[in-house]
């Protein structure tokens, strides 16, 4: 792996030619995949006690820990530290609520919420947890730090060491407490003989978290489980179990639990054959009228068949005989070249595409699928995958033939106050042309306490804050580049860039949306003495200085936007998002995902109205100076 680990100090601005690169469009977004655990009331769980209730909406106060404010109604699981004469009586009662659901590999997708200084977890089949912590103002996280998996415990090792094999979170991807956060967990059970020792079935194969994602970063990959972690509901290990939510440390609350089974058996591929012609084929040859260079039998699907470097066909017989029957859905990865694959002598893949889908009963199917290779700085690769109704996907090539080399990562660090300018994707904004949007005169800054902001030089505009590692500068520099660098954290966006200041004839007036008619000139920015930037520009005939901080405890950024003699009408857009709500100690939330806090705005009392594009809108009029905190 490239990694820049030493910044590039902001005095040597790094910037590139302002081309524009090719985006992607993005289609509507999708239902989360699942089955839903109902949360009507509790009967998705064997039993609970009086600090688990169903409720439709819990709020958290940042200066009270371990403290939630319900709402009744339902959707929302929450547990809520019992009074202590009530908890007496619990003494060695169970408190954690268990489900009915049972499961062996899973795929898990939940929201959860924590108010200050709580503490609870999650546990893979009431044995493996990740642990769920108020970690906002942590830096390097630990053990017992939001999303690590929790350590294992031995009271016969010796002091200080009795824990063990716990698995810290790559970075901290933590949200504040009080907002709502999102987990994402695919799980691999653990495997077992069909012999038994004893009369108990033989561990074979370890757990393991396939993947673990936190507010969107991964903080987990490939993760062997070598045993059941502390607090566990079970010391033993079997190939199936519960979900288990603690509710013995802290205040927390759940809602929008899904889960994927994977519990059905594999469709296996048999009697394959293959067959080699030499030649540049850009469309699927009539067989019968080419011989083949090379055939044979296989025992799995491989590019290595071919001992011709360039310009060949490999054509792939078979049977594929499926156990489940259901809808199944294949990715043919062909570089250099393309190929096609045929299930029950249909096309499923067609040729110059990578993936399809098709209902099949049970039974033994046909198979047949041909790779093509004829560009020749390509290596010979071959991958497909196959997934279907309770089986997670999975690839039925040789481990030899999968992707082309991987580009090593270049990242960017930001061990002090650290700029970078590049183009910015904005994710789930649309241009003109219905393609993701590009923000094209981009810098991003970059500090030491892990606080992150991208600003739109274009429009004066904070484009997102996010928590964590810097920057993913590949797609920038690697081999042409496009241009683009990547957030690597916890990415809290603001919305479409538009204008922060503009003129409104009244406070319900539509903001504007782009420079037209307001004067707007970028001046560029200076530097303090710590290599912290403040932007400068022209607005309605006024100067801008725009001065972003991180806020000292890390826990989000200050902004204060001074104009020089401001125009009449002049207001500022602090906040847009589906939902704004005044909170407590005269904060707002935003999409249950930021807290914003308005530090000075002598210009008059903030406004929630209702925007044109159908968002909401935290306005506030302003004479001269406006100072507001992001918290998230």
């Amino acid at each position: 792996m490239v990694k820049l680990s030493v910044a590039i100090p902001l005095r040597w601005v790094l910037s590139i030619g302002w081309t524009l690169g090719a985006s992607l469009a993005v289609g509507q977004p999708t239902p989360p995949p699942g089955i839903p655990l109902p949360l009507n009331d509790l009967s998705a769980f064997v039993s609970t006690t009086p600090n688990w209730q169903v409720v439709s909406g819990v709020r958290a106060d940042l200066n009270k820990p371990n403290t939630l404010t319900i709402d009744k109604g339902t959707g929302v699981l929450v547990n809520m530290p019992l009074p202590a004469n009530q908890a007496s009586k619990l003494a060695g009662k169970q408190t954690n609520a268990v489900t009915t659901m049972q499961f062996g590999d899973v795929d898990l997708e939940l929201d959860y919420l924590l108010p200050a200084k709580s503490n609870s977890g999650i546990y893979l089949q009431g044995r493996y947890e990740i642990q769920l912590f108020d970690s906002w103002d942590v830096r390097s996280p630990r053990t017992a730090d939001n999303g690590s998996i929790y350590e294992r415990w031995d009271d016969k090792r010796p002091d200080g060491q009795q824990g063990y094999d716990g698995h810290p979170a790559r970075q901290n991807a933590s949200r504040a407490p009080g907002l709502w956060q999102h987990l994402k967990i695919s799980f691999q059970a653990p495997r077992f003989s069909t012999s038994v020792a004893g009369g108990v079935p033989q561990k074979t194969q370890n757990a393991r978290m396939v993947r673990v994602e936190l507010n969107g970063v991964v903080i987990h990959e490939d993760v062997e489980l070598t045993g059941p972690t502390r607090g566990s509901l079970f010391s033993d290990e079997k190939p199936t179990g519960p979900l288990m939510l603690q509710g013995d440390h802290g205040a927390v609350a759940f809602r929008n639990i899904r889960y994927i089974n994977y519990d059905k058996p594999r469709p296996e591929l048999m009697n394959l054959k293959y067959a080699v012609y030499k030649g540049k084929y850009e469309k699927e040859p009539e067989y019968s009228r080419t011989a083949p260079e090379s055939e044979g039998t296989i025992d799995v699907l491989s590019a290595n068949v071919s001992r011709i470097p360039n310009e060949f066909l490999i054509r792939y017989t078979g049977t594929l005989r499926v156990a489940e029957p259901g809808e199944y859905r294949f990715n043919l990865g062909a570089p250099g070249g393309g190929g096609m694959l045929k299930v029950n002598n249909q096309a499923v893949v067609a040729s110059g595409t990578n993936m399809g889908k098709v209902t099949l009963a049970k039974g033994d199917f046909p198979f047949e699928m041909f790779y093509s290779k004829f560009v020749d700085w390509e290596k010979p690769n071959l991958g497909l995958a196959i997934a279907g109704p309770g089986i997670r996907e999975y690839l039925v090539t040789d481990a030899t033939s999968g992707a082309n080399d991987e580009v090593d990562p270049i990242i960017i660090d930001a061990p002090t106050n650290t700029i970078l300018r590049s183009f910015m994707d904005m994710p789930g904004e649309k241009n003109a042309q219905g393609r993701t949007l590009r923000v094209v005169h981009a810098i991003s800054v970059g500090s030491p306490e892990q606080v992150h902001y991208t600003y739109d030089l274009d429009k004066g505009a904070l484009v997102q804050v996010w928590r964590g590692a810097f920057l993913d500068a590949t797609p920038m520099w690697h081999d042409r580049g496009d241009g683009s660098s990547r957030p690597m954290g916890m990415v809290q966006r603001m919305g479409a860039p538009a204008l922060f200041l503009t003129k409104l004839a009244s406070p319900q007036a539509n903001w504007v949306t782009d420079t037209t008619g307001s004067g707007y000139r970028p001046k560029g920015y200076v530097l303090d003495e710590a290599d912290r930037p403040t932007f400068r520009y022209m607005s309605y005939g006024s100067s801008v200085d725009d001065k972003i901080r991180v806020l000292a405890n890390g826990q989000g950024i200050q902004r204060e936007v001074t104009i020089t003699s401001p125009a009449s009408d002049l207001y500022a857009r602090l906040a847009t998002g589906t939902t704004i709500s005044a909170a407590e100690n005269g904060m707002y939330l935003v999409d249950g995902q930021q807290y914003l806090r308005i530090d000075d705005a002598a210009g008059g009392k903030p406004t929630i109205r209702q925007g044109s594009t159908g968002k909401q809108e935290l306005i506030v009029p302003v004479k001269g100076k406006v100072v507001y905190s992001v918290l998230f």
